[in-house]
């Protein structure tokens, strides 16, 4: 069996703040394969952008610091230099930021900032490099690519720029692209078309994905695996249709409760009771205990550990639930979904 394209164990990132130690990221752990879209999905503060600036090395050291091991081919990322760093970024590891209008320069017109990202990376003329900035322009959707190339990103939509962002992610053929909140602030209608480029641009250049966002719609059209997070750790980890079809955490029986469906007329979509727990004091044992209307005693005295559903070597989950508990609830709520019962 081959060696995953990214393989990340025990990863914890803190950051020091006036207040104390926030621990945004506790012992995570995954791996994505060559090809394969990952979804990280949980609420904000979730700790899953920090989770992938952590693996892209973009966190300030001065006010971070990081353990674990972040295995990119078999190469540490972690433990390497800024000069590595700098040729993985860009160029076999690509980021696509939640907001376009300040990712990319204002200054600077459009074509100038992808033809960067091409020179800094292979050794092409500087012709080349504007050729490939219009091909790439052209390939995300960008009408008359020709004359906008020549367009500073003020002049150009919302979606559009968010388009851009995908060309220059795209742009040197990385192996492994991050796409943190793509569709944030988007409309539905550009949403859905950002996330149908993103995908057959995925397939037409064979690039992993990990895909971040709050929204399990989302993941579900578009990725293999999922990965839910609540309050710096993984708590459920396995294939999208597992995930979708035998949750196993009430945090993601709570997601899932909470989607909105265009078939189905609910009055009111369910809500997770309370707030995500600070992580400068995070609470004892599960860390989701305080707004689970499961919780036993067990659960705010024991971490649980991630473990493997029995019979899924795939699918796991961090709970204390019995596991025929766990069928039957989740069972529960896929039928008051589908009946539209969900409140």
């Amino acid at each position: 069996m081959s060696e995953p394209l990214l393989d990340v164990r025990d990863l914890r990132t803190e950051f020091v703040t006036d207040d104390g130690i926030v621990r945004a990221v506790d012992g995570v752990s995954f791996t994505v394969e060559p090809g394969q879209v990952l979804g990280i999905v949980g609420e904000s503060g979730s700790g899953k952008s920090v989770t992938c600036l952590t693996v892209m090395g973009l966190n300030d050291r001065k006010l971070s610091r990081s353990t674990g091991e972040v295995l990119f081919r078999g190469q540490d990322l972690l433990h390497a230099s800024g000069h590595r760093l700098r040729e993985v970024r860009g160029n076999e590891i690509a980021m696509i930021f939640q907001d376009p209008m300040t990712s990319l320069n204002p200054v600077h017109k459009i074509g100038r900032q992808l033809a960067e990202a091409v020179l800094l990376h292979q050794d092409v003329s500087r012709k080349q490099a504007y050729e490939r900035a219009r091909e790439m322009l052209k390939a995300v959707g960008i009408p008359r690519a020709e004359r906008r190339i020549d367009d500073y990103p003020h002049q150009f939509s919302g979606g559009m720029r968010q388009r851009v962002m995908i060309a220059m992610a795209l742009i040197n053929n990385p192996d492994l692209i991050i796409a943190d909140e793509p569709t944030t602030a988007l409309d539905v209608t550009t949403q859905a078309q950002i996330l149908a480029l993103l995908k057959r641009l995925q397939e037409d250049f064979g690039s992993a994905v990990i895909l971040i966002t709050h929204d399990l719609g989302v993941v579900a059209e578009t990725a293999d695996d999922v990965m839910v997070m609540y309050a710096a750790h993984i708590v459920e980890r396995g294939p999208v249709r597992a995930i979708f079809n035998e949750p196993r955490h009430p945090y993601t029986w709570g997601l899932m409760g909470s989607l909105p469906r265009l078939d189905v007329n609910v009055e009111r979509l369910y809500q997770i009771p309370g707030q995500p727990p600070s992580l400068l004091n995070p609470p004892a044992g599960c860390r989701f205990h305080p707004r689970c209307a499961y919780a036993m005693p067990v659960c705010r005295e024991k971490e649980p550990r991630l473990t493997l559903v029995p019979g899924d070597p795939d699918h796991a989950q961090a709970c204390h639930l019995d596991e025929e508990t766990k069928r039957r609830e989740a069972a529960a709520l896929l039928a008051q979904i589908t009946a539209g019962a969900a409140t």
